[in-house]
Formats: C-alpha cells, sequence, structure tokens
C-alpha cells in the first residue's frame, strides 16, 4: 500500500475538475467512435459483427423486478456470446485485428492475436430462430405453457443487435401429486416410504427443475438403502395439464421397464485398495492383495502402513451399500492431501447381489521443493521483497503424514524518509520444521466418523529479525495442536501447546535512550515468554454462492500463563512479579471475534459489512498483553483512510505526545479492538468492479503503565468509547484477474478523535487548500 505524498494529493485534486472531467469525456467519446469503426474494418466481404442480444419480458401482470429476474434468466440462455467489451470497446477484437494473419503458433503474433485477441462473433453463426425456441421452451420449462417469443433484430453500420421479446403465458400451478407405484416389489415399498418428503407441493408453480430434483431426491434416498443400480431415470412424472383452470396433476411411478438389478439391494463384498496405482495402467490386478482386517491392500512394496487406510474406509464385508459410507469413505481418501487422483470403482461379483469395492489411488511424488518470491508495498512507506524454499516429504513415516521444512529470507526497505526521521528498513530470516499427521493423538481415542481426516500438527520455528538503527529481535516458537472440520462449514483449531520467546539485543544506544522516555518503544524491546493454549472455531457458508445472505464467522481464545501465575501467586502490580527461565512470563486471556455479514443485492453487486470485537485482560504477572499480542488498527485491511499501527490507543494521538521520539515511528498498540466496516461492491465493466466504503473502530489499553511517565494520555477504555471511534471513507476499484485480484482503493478521514471534542468530525479539512488541510487528509493503498 502507497501514502501518497502532499504534492501528489494536490495535483490529483486539482486534476478533478470540471474541465478535466469534460476533455476526458471528449477523448473517450473520440476513442469509442474510432473503435467502434475499426473492429468492422476487417470483416469479411458480406458479414456484419454481432454486438449481442436483449430479452424484454411483455407480462402486464409481472411486477419489475419479476421481469428483471425472469429476463435476467432467459438472457443467459441465448447464443452466442459477442465479442468482449470494456466501456464499449472490444478491446479483444482490436488486438485480434491488429495481426493480419499468422503462420506459426508460437511467437509474438501469435500471441497478440490468439491469447490477447479473440475473432469477430458474426452475425452468420446467430441462429436467430433457435434462440426463441430455446427462450419459449425455457419459459414451458417454468409452467409458462402457452408463451410467445419473437425477435426483431437491428442492423446499423455493419454491426447488429438482436430484441428478443417474451411473451409468457399464465404460469401453471400443482393441483395434486399422486404416487402410483406398486409397493409389493422392494423398490417401490423403498419409493413408497419417501413420499412424505416430496419436493412437489399442491400450490407450488409447475417446474421442471424441481421434478428433476424430485427424481434425484428419490434416488439419493434409494441408494442410501442398498440400490445401488438404481438411477433417476427409473423414476417417470406424468403431466395431465387438462384439467382446467392453468392447473396440472402429476402422477409419479416407476418405469416397468428398468432392469431387474435397479430393483436389488446390494451388499459389500470385499474391498481392496491400491495406494501406488499407476495411472498409465488400465488393469487391476489383485493378486498380490494382503488381507487387512475387513480389507485387502495391494502394496508390495509396504510404502504405506495397512492402518492409514483402515481409518478411512467405512464399508465392512456384509454391510448394505449406502451412498453415505461410499461419499465418507472417498472424501476422507481425498481429504488426506497425499494422493494426486483418487478413484473407487463397484463391480458385482457374480454372486448374488453383491458388489467388490476398489480405491484406486495415485500418490504425489514423495518429495518436492518449491520456491516462492513475493513482493510487497505497505502503507507505511515500506517497500519489500521475500524469498521462501520450502521441502516437502509426503508420507514421511509410512503413515501419510506431511514433513515440511522451510526456510525464508527478506528486507523491508523504508521509503520516504523524511528529514530528523530515522531509516527503519529491517531484514529478516527465519526457518520453521512442521509434522502433520492424518489422525488425533491424544492419551485416549477419538473416533473419526466424518469425510474429512483431523490433523495433528507440531511446528518448531525460529525467527530473526533485524531493524536498521534499532534493536535485533530473536524469536522461538513451537506449537502443538490440532485441526479437524465438523462440516464443510465448521472447522476447529485447538493447540493445547503454543510457546513462543521473543528477546531483544544489539539495542543501539540511541534507541535505548529514546525507549526510556517513549513506552511504545521500550515495548518493542522488553523480553516477551508466552505459553498456554489457543482456540479458533471457523463457520462460513460464503461457498454457497446462491444464498442472499451468506455469513462468515471466527472466534479465537487465547490462554498464557494462568495456571503457574495462580499458583506461584504472581501479582506484578504488589510487587510480586514472577519468572520461569529467569524471564518474566505473560499471564493473560484474550478472546477475539470476527463476524462478515454478505447480503446478495443482485447478480452483480452486494454489500460486505464485517465487525471484529477483540478483548485481552491481562492480570497477575502482566498489566497489559504482549507487545507481540496486542491489537493494532489501520491500514488497507482495516480502517482503511490512516496508515497501518499509527493510530490509536483511544484518543492518544502519539506526534501530539512530547515523551514521544521524534526520530523513531513506534507502532501503536493496545488491549481492546473494536472494527466496523461496511463496503458497496458492484461490477463496472468487464473484469472490472467498484468498491464504496466506510469503516469506523479503534484500540485502547485495558490498565495504565506502571510508569506514570509511560501513560498516555485518553489511551483507556471507558464508557465513552464511543467518543473515540476513528471514521474514515473512500471508494475503490477491484481488477479481478482470475489468478489474482488487484485492490486500489482512495480513502480519507471523517473523524479524528484527538482532536478537541465539537471539531472531531473534519469533513471541512477535506477540501484542499482548507486551512485544516493535512497530508494525510488522502491515502492511497493498493494490493
Amino acid at each position: 500500500m502507497n501514502k501518497i505524498d502532499e504534492d501528489n494529493a494536490s495535483s490529483m485534486l486539482s486534476s478533478i475538475c470540471l474541465n478535466g472531467i469534460v476533455r476526458l469525456c471528449i477523448v473517450m467519446m473520440v476513442l469509442c467512435s474510432v473503435f467502434s469503426c475499426s473492429v468492422t474494418k476487417k470483416l469479411p466481404p458480406n458479414e456484419k459483427l454481432y454486438i449481442g442480444a436483449n430479452v424484454k419480458i411483455d407480462d402486464q401482470h409481472k411486477t419489475a423486478k419479476q421481469k428483471k429476474a425472469l429476463g435476467s434468466e432467459l438472457q443467459s440462455l441465448v447464443r452466442p456470446k459477442p465479442n468482449t467489451s470494456l466501456l464499449g470497446i472490444r478491446y479483444k477484437l482490436m488486438f485480434y485485428n491488429l495481426v493480419d494473419s499468422v503462420k506459426s503458433k508460437k511467437g509474438l503474433k501469435y500471441f497478440i492475436k490468439h491469447k490477447l485477441g479473440e475473432p469477430p462473433v458474426l452475425f452468420s453463426a446467430v441462429s436467430v430462430d433457435a434462440n426463441s425456441k430455446i427462450l419459449c421452451n425455457r419459459l414451458e420449462n417454468r409452467g409458462y405453457f402457452n408463451s410467445r417469443c419473437t425477435a426483431e433484430v437491428k442492423d446499423k453500420n455493419r454491426k447488429v443487435k438482436v430484441i428478443y421479446t417474451a411473451v409468457p403465458g399464465s404460469q401453471y400451478t400443482i393441483r395434486d401429486v399422486k404416487f402410483l407405484i406398486d409397493s409389493t416389489d422392494e423398490a417401490g415399498d423403498a419409493v413408497m416410504k419417501t413420499k412424505e418428503e416430496t419436493f412437489l407441493k399442491s400450490g407450488d408453480a409447475y417446474d421442471l427443475n424441481v421434478i428433476k430434483a424430485e427424481r434425484e431426491r428419490i434416488d439419493l434416498r434409494l441408494k442410501e438403502n442398498g440400490f445401488y443400480f438404481f438411477s433417476p431415470d427409473d423414476i417417470l412424472v406424468l403431466v395431465d395439464s387438462t384439467i382446467g383452470e392453468h392447473k396440472v396433476d402429476l402422477f409419479v411411478r416407476i418405469k416397468s421397464s428398468i432392469p431387474d438389478k435397479a430393483k436389488r439391494i446390494y451388499k459389500i463384498a470385499n474391498t481392496y485398495v491400491f495406494p501406488e496405482f499407476d495411472i498409465t495402467n488400465d488393469t487391476i490386478d489383485i493378486s498380490h492383495a494382503v488381507k487387512q482386517n475387513d480389507f485387502y491392500i495391494i502394496d508390495p512394496e509396504h510404502k504405506w502402513k495397512p492402518l492409514t487406510f483402515e481409518r478411512l474406509i467405512h464399508f465392512h464385508p456384509g454391510d448394505i451399500y449406502n451412498r453415505t459410507d461410499h461419499s465418507v469413505s472417498l472424501n476422507s481418501m481425498v481429504s488426506l492431501g497425499a494422493f494426486k487422483f483418487v478413484k473407487n470403482k463397484f463391480e458385482e461379483t457374480g454372486d448374488s447381489a453383491r458388489l467388490n469395492v476398489y480405491y484406486i489411488l495415485t500418490p504425489y511424488p514423495k518429495k518436492s521443493i518449491r520456491l516462492e518470491l513475493s513482493g510487497k508495498k505497505t502503507d507505511a512507506d515500506f517497500t519489500g521483497t521475500e524469498l521462501t524454499v520450502n521441502w516437502r516429504n509426503r508420507n514421511s513415516f509410512r503413515g501419510a503424514e506431511l514433513l515440511t521444512v522451510s526456510a525464508y529470507g527478506g528486507a523491508d526497505i523504508q521509503t520516504g524518509i523524511k528529514e530528523g526521521i530515522a531509516n527503519r528498513s529491517y531484514f529478516k530470516l527465519g526457518a520453521q520444521i512442521s509434522l502433520s499427521v492424518p489422525r488425533f493423538i491424544t492419551p485416549f481415542k477419538i473416533g473419526n466418523t466424518g469425510p474429512f481426516v483431523p490433523k495433528t500438527r507440531f511446528t518448531l520455528g525460529y525467527d530473526f529479525l533485524q531493524r536498521q538503527n534499532s534493536y535485533t529481535l530473536n524469536s522461538i516458537r513451537t506449537v502443538g495442536g490440532y485441526n479437524w472440520k465438523e462440516t464443510i462449514s465448521k472447522e476447529h483449531q485447538l493447540n493445547p501447546i503454543e510457546v513462543n520467546y521473543v528477546h531483544a539485543s544489539s539495542v543501539t544506544d540511541i534507541y535505548r535512550m529514546l525507549a526510556e522516555t517513549d513506552a511504545t518503544l521500550k515495548k518493542a524491546i522488553e523480553d516477551q515468554f508466552t505459553f498456554g493454549s489457543t482456540y479458533h472455531y471457523t463457520y462460513t457458508n460464503t461457498a454457497q454462492t446462491k444464498k442472499v445472505n451468506t455469513f462468515y464467522y471466527q472466534g479465537g481464545l487465547d490462554l498464557s500463563g494462568n495456571i503457574l501465575g495462580l499458583v506461584t501467586g504472581a501479582d506484578i502490580k504488589a510487587g510480586k512479579g514472577k519468572t520461569l527461565f529467569g524471564t518474566s512470563f505473560a499471564q493473560y486471556i484474550k478472546i477475539d471475534n470476527d463476524f462478515r455479514y454478505y447480503l446478495k443485492l443482485g447478480a452483480n453487486s452486494k454489500l460486505a459489512n464485517r465487525v471484529f470485537a477483540g478483548y485481552g485482560y491481562a492480570y497477575g504477572n502482566s498489566v497489559n498483553l504482549p507487545f507481540v499480542k496486542q491489537f493494532f488498527i489501520g491500514g488497507s485491511n482495516s480502517i482503511r483512510a490512516f496508515r497501518a499501527r499509527t493510530i490509536g490507543p483511544g484518543s492518544y494521538y502519539a506526534p501530539d505526545d512530547p515523551n514521544t521520539s521524534k526520530g523513531f515511528t513506534a507502532d501503536q498498540s493496545g488491549d481492546i479492538k473494536l472494527e466496523f466496516n461496511s463496503e458497496y461492491r458492484t461490477k463496472l465493466a468487464g473484469f472490472i468492479n467498484g468498491a464504496i466504503f466506510v469503516d469506523a473502530g479503534n484500540i485502547w489499553l485495558l490498565h495504565d503503565d506502571l510508569d506514570p511517565a509511560a501513560r498516555k494520555e485518553g489511551s483507556l477504555f471507558t464508557n465513552h468509547f464511543l467518543k473515540d471511534l476513528l471514521v474514515g471513507t473512500g471508494a475503490g476499484l477491484r481488477f479481478d484477474l482470475s489468478f489474482v485480484i488487484l485492490r486500489f482503493d482512495l480513502a480519507f478521514p471523517l473523524r479524528k478523535p484527538w482532536l478537541p471534542e465539537g471539531q472531531r468530525w473534519v469533513f471541512n479539512d477535506l477540501r484542499f487548500g482548507s486551512p485544516g488541510w493535512r497530508k494525510e487528509n488522502l491515502v492511497f493503498m493498493w494490493q
């Protein structure tokens, strides 16, 4: 992220004036006119460019919203799609026309013409009659049985647009549903037992999609009861539309022509696992199969422990086939993370209604190495790069364990350093080793019946950070814990053991001197020793893109030094501070909650809202949370109108504090955090999306520092915390390039709580040249 300086802000604002807008509009009109002519210039003789279609709904009985929804549904059916355009410019067709001909499928010309460009969509490829029939067919499938669809072709300057007009008839509704099924055989009896759960309801509108869903529902229920060869096509739904009053009767029955095996209940015979299957091999050889309890494993080189698969297979000999055990076993193999290809196969044994099960697995390469190079630009004026090397060993101990060894190195260089401000560029190095085991490792047995494999993880890491002109930090951390998914939308992470030790060394004399009077600088070089447990719970249904309302929630609990503090009677405020291994340990309870709500307003727009609430209570051996565990605010993922870690806590403002060093900029942190974000997002054109947002919040301290000279005025959380809220707003662009999303945000503050009461709302300061104008009034960020 970047924060522009005052000169750039002045230039930007002065350019956004009426004269500039008029000139820009003229330029855009000229460009559109030029490009409009150029896209038809190279069309073949007697051909015309197809520029798209519109679908209109002609029905006086429907509301505007209903017409829009139905029109959008029909619009998606029209084929072909016109050439891609952005702001009316068909830029891909322009690239295609730049190159006349390409002889080779390589080189710059081929790349421009066929990768950046696309050939013209000609009107001769459009079947207007076929599209009209497709539209009417969809309307009939939705219950509009007497619909009419017409088309009007508009031709101008060798460009053609088609206007389709759909006139829906009256929508038919369901009067009655009857199941005409013989329940004397097993399949018929199973279907009749599901009729109370039918999707077909009297009074509902007729809809072919609902009928298809009903057939799939019946099929799924029968699959759960052993009918492996039954299929949705074996169900027939007859429609009687002759009863009048725009109503229909539906009759559900089983086809008389279904094969006998579709009527049988199948049981499991034997299960075979191939953990080293060669995907190029077409045959399945079970001659080397070795029996392991209830299944056979084909692993002549003994690369895998059979117990690894015993936990994942839910079928046993003699079990009635059911779709749940089928899916859970297959998904468990996939979530194991050790196999590149996972496939299962069911075959009749020749005996009466029995199936053999085959799990065909192709593993990833056992060992691999990966290099990652990343770069970033922060709104705190740091430009950095980082190189990471990851070495992986899959199936390290023959149980699908994943051993990862990684190392990284990088630097963040401070740019735009002003006179009197120390260079705070820093260099960092680190290494980490982690082991992930696909099961719970506990003193007692924990069963797992779901489709997601739990993971036990052990991590040991070291980090080295050298901040120029300041200090060096050495950090050692170790974590032991578990990750498991309860369902597709619920996930848990529990770390019973989490230890982190941070030690500062090589502190410069000038930094140490300034830290004597600046509590924030002092915190950065204090030894920090935390040990305890953490837990995080995540719920989300945001993957369900068709839902209007979706949610995301993550809650966390972080505990450190609580038992040891109670046992030792630690009370730092009473002068009874305690140490472990010669270092004072942190004692606190920390809770954080991140809740997000997304409201879908239309096909291309939504409202995204976020509330974050965090609370840390330090007691016993600590006055405040350790610096590495405290909350921060500001920046591209927080309140965007303020630079990251430069504001708060409360109404405290570091530049106004005489005890704050002017040569070093320190990170501001707190024990409590409240943050609110609301953002309206909409599609502007092509891959470009726009956003308008408002952010609010702040951080606070729970207790004053023990040293009166180090206390920060206005930093404590009180009953009047609402007066301390920061508020910012702005707008931005999102470029969705599929492989990456680029964010550009322009934000400015609306409320500054450190100003005197009555002056905290700063609307007037937004005008460039006003007395209250300051360079931080405009913040530009990219990510």
